[in-house]
């Protein structure tokens, strides 16, 4: 299976801003957040996207 344009995980510092069926992972700090998002890019072999100074998202392009 070829996945593309598929969101891989959510980071967020804010629960309400993520709900679904992807992996959602909720941070204590904005710190927290961007090294996870860094981490799960680098692990997934993904592409990481601030949409904004709550949320990341993990894309596999």
């Amino acid at each position: 299976m070829n996945l593309e344009k598929f969101i891989l995980a959510v980071i967020t510092t804010n629960r309400e801003k993520a709900t679904g069926g992807t992996a959602i992972f909720i941070c204590d700090s904005v710190e927290e957040m961007d090294e996870f998002a860094k981490n799960i890019e680098a692990i997934t072999d993904g592409i990481a996207h601030k949409l904004n100074d709550e949320v990341y998202i993990v894309v596999k392009h």
